[in-house]
């Protein structure tokens, strides 16, 4: 009995894992979007040129999160025009093919995960001041240096004209 189970899901196995090398051996090959992110941002990767009202089974690799779950497959059927979209991240920065099986069809899509620093424009890390506020602070601290030293300069030269 035992055997049979095990048998069984041997066969199951090797049939997911053969059934998208054997639709891109036929030909059926659908489209997948290309979509770029940042670390940890989450997106969504649209597939079409699959068969309509279909199973579909979205695979990624093990640093991409499918849906909502941390997992290596995701599974939804297609829509009423052969179209699937799944939610994607990753916390690890690379580019990723993610690979969706619907019977015999297959399409593929790039996932590119960006560091969240380069998605700045000025490369430069932020601080928390902006350039304008900087230069207040500095006019500021300025004014009141300049304000002490009139004050220092009087109590001297009245001390002196005292003496």
């Amino acid at each position: 009995m035992i055997r049979k189970i095990l048998a069984t899901v041997a066969i199951a196995a090797i049939a997911l894992v053969a059934a998208p090398t054997a639709a891109q051996a036929a030909g059926y090959t659908g489209q997948g979007t290309s979509l770029t992110l940042t670390v940890g941002e989450v997106g969504t990767m649209t597939f079409s040129g699959l068969p309509a009202s279909t199973p579909s089974t979205a695979t990624a690799p093990d640093a991409v999160t499918l849906a909502v779950l941390k997992a290596a497959s995701a599974s939804k059927p297609t829509d009423a025009s052969g179209t699937v979209s799944y939610n994607v991240s990753a916390n690890a920065p690379g580019t990723y093919t993610i690979t969706a099986t619907a019977g015999q069809y297959v399409a593929t899509g790039t996932l590119t995960v960006v560091p969240a620093d380069s998605a700045t424009s000025t490369g430069i890390a932020t601080t928390g001041y902006d350039v304008p506020m900087l230069w207040l602070w500095i006019a500021g601290g300025a004014l009141l240096l300049g304000a002490a030293l009139i004050v220092v300069l009087n109590t001297v030269r009245r001390a002196r004209n005292q003496a």
